[in-house]
């Protein structure tokens, strides 16, 4: 995703999406129900996505490639939420859970993907990549990224459900945002703003209606 659309497009696209994904999984298949504040919250965080993702759609029709890293960002929203629901409904551990995404991810991702470039099919700048980074990259996210984040976000939807944990990433699409200007000098263009804030408002109002229903 990230080689067709910036970080910027990721940091909405991404965190907006999950509480979206997770609430309709809830909805389908653990006939957990919506309330008022729930529904209010995945409008604006489906027209900020739409305000995001809407115009790198129209770029398409003028051969941009944008909108094939929005598509992708909103897929792995979607397979994250899969995985959120699937924990809770099955009260998997959070070690063993993390365990099992990690073999799998060994096994399947990494040979196809080999493959996929060995082809030419996916780009790939690794062999011009010093080892250093390779290193730093291999232990930040396969042990920052998989390990420590896997199994802490395991443990958490089993403390407060799927949908209040992917709920609780309001922070994420500012800092990610803002962390792309300032480190990556990418623009932040009027829609990422307004997008921004929506996805933002549609996350803290899903928390809001969690927070009154844990209170009461």
């Amino acid at each position: 995703g990230f080689f067709y659309a910036p970080a910027g497009h990721a940091s909405v696209l991404m965190p907006g999406s999950l509480p979206l994904w997770t609430t309709l999984l809830m909805w389908l298949f653990l006939r957990e129900q919506i309330g008022l504040n729930r529904a209010i919250g995945l409008l604006m965080i489906v027209c900020g996505d739409v305000l995001v993702g809407g115009m790198s759609l129209l770029k398409a029709f003028e051969g941009g490639e944008v909108w094939i890293g929005d598509v992708l960002f909103m897929t792995a929203a979607f397979c994250w939420s899969a995985y959120s629901v699937t924990v809770r409904s099955y009260g998997l551990d959070a070690v063993r859970a993390t365990m099992a995404i990690t073999a799998f991810a060994l096994v399947c991702f990494v040979p196809g993907y080999a493959l996929l470039v060995y082809l030419n099919v996916l780009p790939s700048h690794m062999a011009q990549a010093a080892w250093s980074e390779i290193v730093f990259q291999a232990v930040f996210q396969g042990v920052g990224s998989v390990v420590i984040s896997g199994i802490t976000f395991t443990q958490m939807i089993r403390a407060y459900g799927p949908v209040k944990s992917t709920m609780i990433t309001a922070l994420v699409p500012g800092l990610s945002a803002l962390g792309a200007v300032v480190f990556l000098g990418e623009p932040l263009s009027w829609n990422l703003w307004v997008g921004l804030a929506l996805v933002t408002g549609g996350i803290l109002f899903g928390v809001r209606q969690a927070l009154v229903k844990q209170s009461n």
